[in-house]
C-alpha cells in the first residue's frame, strides 16, 4: 500500500473515531447552509417525508440517528473539525439558542435547493432564501448578545459552507412528471437561473456582514447509486446525460467566484470547491483511498442498493469504509472526509482560488 493510500486512510480513521476538533480554532465560527449532504439535524423538526433520524443512520455516529444522512459525520463536520471548530447545531432544535450559537448554526435541509419549489414533493423542508432568512433570525439573537464590534468580528472571521444545487437536480430538473423545468430550461438556462438565484443570495449574505464563503460545486450525480438504478448506464459506468448537464452550473459558479472576488464585493473572500473533480478522483481511483465499492450503495435496496433508499432497521455492509456511497443519494462518512480533507488542504486542483484551510486562517 503507497504512502497516499496510508494518509487517506489515516483521515477516514480520524473521522471514524475522534470525538473532538482538529488542531487550533482556525476560524471563529461555522454556517453551514445547504441541502441533505451537510443538513445535521434540522429536517427532525420539519413535517418531511425524508428523513434520517432512525437506524441505520448514525450507526458509526457517536450520537446514533442525529438526523445526518450518513453513517456517521457529513462533509461539514469534518471540514469544521479540520478549522478546529465543533459541528454547530441544527437551527431547528429549539434549544438552539444563547452561547450554542456563538460558534455557527447549522441551516442544511434535506430537500433544500437553490430554487424555492425543489423538493416539495417532500414536503416541508428550507430553500436556499429561508435559509438567509433563518441566518437573519440568528443574527438578531447575537445582536442582543454582543456588541455590534464583537458581531462585526465574529461574521468577519467566521465561514459560511453553502452545498446547492444537487436537489435542484435530482428533485427537480430531473423529475420532469413533477417539475416542468426540464421542460421548459434548456441544461444551460437552467443553470444560469440557479446562478442567478445563488447570486443574490450570495449578496444578502455579504450585505449581512459575512465575508468568507465556501461555494462546493455539484459532485457528478449520475454516478449516484439512484441514477445508476434507473439502468440508463451501462455496468461499471455512470449515467453520462446527468453528468454532463452539471458542467454549465459548475463552470458558472467557479466564474461566479472570480467575479466575486474581483472587486464588486470588496473585504470579501469566496472560494469554489471542485467537488466533482474530486469525486471523480475517488471514482475513477478508488483503492488510492481505500475503497472496494463504488457502484453501490451501503445500505439500501434494488439495483445498485438504489432503487430504495435506507429503510428503517436494515441492515448495513459490515465494510463501511469501503464503500464511496451509504444510501442512493449519500456518500459514506469515509468518503467525506476525503472530501473535507481535500476541500481543507488541497491542491488549486481542488478549490479555487485557495482552499479553506487559507480562507480560514486570514485575518479580515
Amino acid at each position: 500500500m503507497d504512502g497516499h493510500r496510508w494518509w487517506f486512510l489515516a483521515v477516514v480513521v480520524m473521522a471514524c473515531w475522534w470525538k473532538g476538533v482538529v488542531g487550533q480554532q482556525q476560524a471563529l465560527a461555522i454556517w453551514v447552509m445547504g441541502d441533505s449532504l451537510v443538513d445535521s439535524g434540522n429536517t427532525n423538526f420539519l413535517r418531511s417525508n425524508v428523513r434520517a433520524d432512525y437506524y441505520p443512520y448514525g450507526c458509526d455516529y457517536y450520537r446514533g440517528p442525529s438526523g445526518r444522512f450518513c453513517n456517521a459525520r457529513t462533509f461539514s463536520d469534518i471540514l469544521g473539525d479540520w478549522m478546529g471548530i465543533p459541528a454547530p447545531p441544527p437551527f431547528s432544535d429549539p434549544s438552539t439558542t444563547g452561547n450554542k450559537i456563538m460558534g455557527g448554526v447549522n441551516y442544511a435541509s434535506a430537500g433544500g435547493g437553490i430554487l424555492d419549489e425543489t423538493g416539495q414533493h417532500y414536503g416541508d423542508r428550507y430553500s436556499l432564501n429561508q435559509q438567509v432568512v433563518n441566518f437573519e433570525t440568528t443574527l438578531g439573537q447575537l445582536r442582543t448578545m454582543m456588541d455590534p464590534s464583537s458581531l462585526t468580528q465574529l461574521l468577519s472571521n467566521s465561514i459560511v459552507v453553502m452545498a446547492f444545487g444537487t436537489n435542484d437536480y435530482i428533485n427537480n430538473y430531473l423529475m420532469p412528471n413533477i417539475y416542468s423545468s426540464s421542460r421548459s430550461y434548456t441544461p444551460e438556462a437552467f443553470a444560469n437561473l440557479l446562478l442567478n438565484r445563488y447570486a443574490r443570495q450570495l449578496h444578502a449574505l455579504y450585505s449581512l456582514g459575512v465575508r468568507k464563503f465556501f461555494l462546493p460545486g455539484v459532485g457528478p450525480l449520475g454516478c449516484m447509486p439512484n441514477q445508476l438504478a434507473t439502468g440508463q448506464a451501462p455496468p461499471g459506468r455512470c449515467v453520462d446525460s446527468v453528468n454532463q448537464m452539471l458542467g454549465p452550473f459548475n463552470e458558472g459558479l467557479k466564474r461566479l467566484v472570480g467575479q466575486f472576488n474581483g472587486g464588486s464585493h470588496p473585504g470579501a473572500m469566496f472560494v469554489y470547491g471542485n467537488t466533482y473533480g474530486v469525486f471523480g478522483d475517488i471514482l475513477n481511483n478508488p483503492a488510492r483511498y481505500g475503497f472496494t465499492v463504488r457502484d453501490k450503495a451501503c445500505c439500501g435496496i434494488g439495483r445498485s442498493q438504489g432503487q430504495i433508499t435506507c429503510l428503517p432497521s436494515a441492515a448495513p455492509c459490515f465494510n463501511r469504509d469501503q464503500y464511496v456511497f451509504w444510501d442512493a443519494f449519500h456518500p459514506t462518512q469515509a468518503a467525506n472526509a476525503v472530501l473535507a480533507q481535500r476541500a481543507y488542504s488541497g491542491s488549486a486542483d481542488d478549490c479555487y482560488p485557495m482552499n479553506v484551510q487559507q480562507l480560514a486562517q486570514t485575518r479580515l
